[in-house]
């Protein structure tokens, strides 16, 4: 499992995410608090506060193509 934080403050970077997202077969969680919602699902990561960093969670240790293409959303 590989986790990273993202940050996803605008509702187009939202859409962005979950096209990459879907172009991908891992299983994607993110988690803000105490809530964690599938990460292909638009309806779900606009349930999280996204105004806060969100962690993602990919259930795949050889997902380096995802994060490269996620990096934009990526922070430390």
């Amino acid at each position: 499992m590989r986790t990273v934080n993202i940050k996803l403050s605008l509702a187009e970077n939202v859409k962005t995410f979950v096209n990459v997202a879907n172009q991908h077969e891992y299983d994607i969680i993110l988690r803000a608090g105490r809530f964690a919602v599938d990460g292909k699902s638009i309806l779900g990561i606009f349930s999280l506060d996204l105004s806060k960093p969100i962690t993602m969670e990919v259930y795949d240790d050889n997902c380096d193509d995802l994060i490269e293409a996620i990096s934009p959303f990526i922070i430390d």
